[in-house]
């Protein structure tokens, strides 16, 4: 990892704030940061949060990268992954605190369980093999909230 100036904010962006010094369970910490962020009023709106997203994606790779060149293979101080999964997980879908624990449970889930493609991103070495495992998570997440708001019934209990 680069030394200087650009390093401290390189483990501030990959870190997710700090996120990914945490003690425990920093990924799950750095989902709960994305969750905080999207419910400040107006980050919902999916023209702030759609292009957050993508930002935050293309520099996080390289910041992944960074860090893993320091820390080893997909280490868990980079969590802005997770930051980045999380957001996906929210994208297109109403603003309600159901919605919102339901992505955040599903998200959580699909990261760690890591169903076809997102193991296979996770095994890849490098910052894009470590973002691309929580887009997965997060597009599973995302996918199947929208299934769910099709119906009458999951309507009324998520909005």
């Amino acid at each position: 990892m680069a030394h200087g100036p650009f390093s401290l904010l390189t483990k501030a962006f990959g870190s997710a704030l700090g996120t990914g010094y945490s003690p425990f369970a920093s990924g799950t910490v750095a989902s709960a940061l994305a969750a905080v962020i999207y419910l400040i009023p107006g980050c919902e709106n999916i023209l702030f949060l759609f292009p957050l997203t993508i930002v935050s994606l293309a520099l996080g790779v390289p910041a992944a990268r960074a860090m893993e060149k320091e820390y080893g293979h997909d280490p868990a101080e980079v969590t802005i992954d997770e930051v980045v999964g999380m957001w996906i997980s929210l994208l297109f879908l109403p603003k309600s605190i159901p919605v919102l624990t339901l992505a955040f449970l599903l998200f959580r889930t699909f990261d760690i369980v890591k169903p076809y493609p997102a193991r296979k991103f996770d095994a890849m070495h490098g910052g894009l093999g470590i973002m691309l495992d929580d887009v997965v998570a997060g597009l599973y997440a995302n996918l199947l909230l929208q299934f769910l708001l099709v119906f009458e019934l999951f309507r009324k209990i998520l909005l």
